[in-house]
């Protein structure tokens, strides 16, 4: 079985399996699916926890002979295995298989992986791992579900706020939900229960967001030039090489100009390598909407982009990226 992380607790509250594995990359809903998974085991009776972290170096028969060992005092436990590089090795691999083979129903299997590719959720210990339990995948929240998501973490606790004000919050903390996490905390702290007003908003919540070049893609091709300027100003003062920005942008009208050709969508995602689920769904959103000349035009000014990083043309990269945000915009169908 196969679950997103907001599908979870649904779960739980009905259901509930010998084993788990939690891959992702974001931190904070991977460590929240991991505890709802423990909250789970403990009210049913799971009292003891061991925890192997499979890093450089690490004897693969401690978590074998964790699986044949019931607890000395006849409790449950649980057995949690991290793997931080999600990559077991020979000896590992064959030991979740075979780990998998022979799940003790006394004992609950927490597994916590990165974000697995391709090849990795295609390899027999992970194909093993989900047909002996459930995978929840982790996803990050995207920019346009941050507002319903703060607003959804504020409600928790007895405040809530318009959309301009949620807006706002969403505009500080994007890219970072720990921190977003954080400032919602902090409003509980600072501001009383009910309807929270902007002033008070913008008194309390630091500016945290943290931007990737994805971000400044997504926000292009979907039109949002308010955005994509203020990425590419995160981007700029963290210092991001614009070498990965101008990659990120490009892949995507590459892969919109052969769209406008007529060309498979997801074939264009392969050919030019562009497997970032968020922009791949803001790409086939734009697809309609952007004239070929236009995304012609685009890619010229994507190709003096790269003149400029590289010293044989004149100007200033982020500047050049700013027009180009502009020139796209212009160009639309709409």
């Amino acid at each position: 079985m196969q679950l997103r992380a907001e599908q979870l607790q649904a779960h739980l509250a009905r259901s509930f399996a010998p084993l788990y594995v939690i891959h992702g990359d974001e931190p904070l809903l991977a460590l929240e699916a991991a505890d709802a998974v423990r909250t789970a085991a403990r009210k049913r009776g799971y009292d003891e926890r061991e925890v192997y972290t499979a890093e450089r170096g690490f004897d693969w028969s401690e978590f074998a002979h964790a699986g044949a060992s019931r607890s000395l005092f006849g409790a449950r436990k649980i057995v949690e295995l991290r793997a931080p590089t999600g990559k077991p090795g020979t000896e590992g691999a064959a030991i979740i298989a075979a780990y998998c083979k022979r799940l003790d129903p006394e004992m609950l299997t927490l597994v916590s992986l990165p974000r697995l590719d391709r090849t990795g959720q295609s390899s027999a210990w992970f194909g093993a791992l989900a047909a002996a339990g459930v995978v929840v995948e982790v996803w990050p929240v995207e920019r346009a579900r941050l507002p319903e998501w703060i607003g959804t973490r504020l409600a928790r606790q007895a405040q809530k706020a318009p959309r301009e004000v949620l807006e706002f919050l969403a505009d500080r903390v994007e890219g970072n939900l720990l921190a977003a996490h954080q400032e919602v905390q902090k409003l509980a702290l600072l501001a009383p229960p009910g309807e929270l007003g902007l002033d008070t908003v913008e008194d309390a919540v630091a500016a945290v967001a943290r931007y990737d070049p994805y971000a400044a893609a997504e926000a292009l091709v979907a039109g949002d030039l308010a955005r994509y300027t203020r990425v590419l100003q995160g981007l700029r003062g963290e210092g991001e090489a614009p070498t990965f920005v101008l990659f990120a942008i490009s892949s995507a009208l590459f892969v919109l100009r052969g769209a406008a050709e007529g060309k498979p969508v997801e074939q264009l995602f392969g050919e030019h390598r562009l497997f970032n689920k968020p922009l791949q769904r803001a790409v086939q959103a734009a697809a309609p909407r952007h004239a070929r000349a236009t995304l012609e035009a685009s890619l010229a000014q994507a190709a003096l982009i790269d003149r400029v990083i590289k010293g044989v043309a004149r100007g200033d990269a982020w500047d050049q990226f700013t027009a180009l945000g502009l020139r796209l915009a212009g160009g639309s169908k709409a």
